[in-house]
């Protein structure tokens, strides 16, 4: 990772250390601890998915304070906006769990200590002032802090969409890129192009509740989790691969049908479709994490062992950050935001210990 220079906050032993005196410890704000706090935040979380919402619960656990601003109108990230009843089977402690109900079980850790979380403020800028305090403009506001955590998941995604006539214009006319209401699918004729994770779980969720599911696939190979496949394979949805692709979409109030051609033998198949859902993936939009001056690497924001980056103060967690051997779960992203919190109270207290003690012998705040 490219250095940086040096300031008051990266290196504690230049007697810059910040002081306490304009911050209250968290537990004892007072009784409307959801209000927003004007003064300066020793941590600022920015993203409220499963990982922004454990770091800002972390930094309760550790007793400073810490607010989470997010550019959606509601917690959880992906989870939430893409995939609320899809079922996550790789978390920790559940054998299986519904991804909006993972959610709320994170949102009801995150506020156990009452901290801000401030809906609808997307970040636009971060500069760290000659004084070693972070400035985070968003659209509504600017937000000052001693230090900042990036929990951006896969920063602004745009999902990838089809080249050809009438897909734009039929978005929410029965074009799909997630499900968020499986509802909406009953008694449908679906087509489901793609063969990812999304691909796979949505045709096997819409099974139950369609009237017909149709799978598509342009290569050889699908790319979900294998006990996902071996669902698909005993569910006997009808599935096409490889080499097809949607060549036609026919409609003009809504989706009535689709043509889809095999690219290798150029032979083609016509459905009657209520609802295509194009599950294709997503395009990263990681440009303005470039504009703020971070190094980025590994598809991500370049961070070391400590999960810092090159900026001073300012670190990475969860999805967004890159470094060698990197795994994209919510379990490991958990612990990154674990050691990004730990490393930044330690930076900003150094008489407190990187390794905290056990969360057991932590006195729980009382209810709210």
């Amino acid at each position: 990772m490219s250095s940086a220079p040096k300031g008051p906050l990266s290196s504690p032993n230049r007697g810059c250390r910040p002081t306490r005196r304009s911050w209250t410890p968290s537990r004892r704000i007072g009784k409307d601890r959801t209000s927003r706090l004007e003064d300066i935040f020793d941590i600022t979380i920015v993203g409220a998915g499963p990982v922004g919402l454990y770091a800002l619960y972390y930094a309760g656990l550790r007793d400073v304070r810490a607010k989470i601003i997010e550019a959606l109108d509601d917690v959880g990230g992906g989870l939430k906006v893409l995939y609320p009843e899809k079922y996550v089977y790789d978390v920790a402690g559940y054998p299986e769990v519904m991804s909006k109900e993972l959610v709320r079980q994170f949102e009801r850790q995150a506020r156990t200590y009452g901290m801000p979380i401030l809906l609808g403020q997307r970040v636009t800028s971060l500069r760290r002032r000659d004084d070693g305090v972070i400035e985070l403009a968003t659209t509504g506001e600017t937000h000052v802090s001693r230090t900042v955590i990036l929990c951006v998941g896969g920063g602004a995604f745009i999902p990838r969409t089809l080249d050809i006539p009438n897909v734009k214009r039929l978005e929410g006319a029965g074009v799909f890129y997630y499900i968020k209401d499986s509802a909406w699918f009953r008694d449908k004729r679906v087509l489901v192009v793609g063969g990812g994770d999304s691909a796979v779980d949505n045709a096997l969720l819409l099974q139950s509740v369609a009237r017909r599911v149709v799978l598509i696939h342009r290569n050889d190979r699908f790319r979900a989790h294998e006990q996902s496949l071996q669902q698909l394979i005993a569910s006997g949805i009808e599935t096409h691969y490889p080499f097809w692709e949607v060549k036609e979409l026919f409609g003009e109030d809504r989706v009535r049908g689709v043509t889809t051609v095999n690219t290798f033998t150029g032979d083609e198949m016509s459905f009657e479709i209520d609802a295509l859902v194009l599950n294709l993936g997503f395009l990263a939009n990681l440009k303005p994490l470039r504009e703020w001056g971070l190094e980025l690497r590994y598809n991500g924001i370049a961070v070391d062992e400590l999960m810092r980056t090159n900026i001073p103060g300012v670190f990475a967690a969860g999805d967004i950050a890159g470094h060698p051997g990197k795994i994209k779960l919510i379990s490991t992203g958990t612990g990154e935001a674990a050691v990004a919190v730990n490393n930044a109270v330690h930076l900003l207290y150094p008489e407190r210990q990187v390794e905290p003690e056990h969360s057991s012998h932590a006195k729980r705040p009382d209810p709210r």
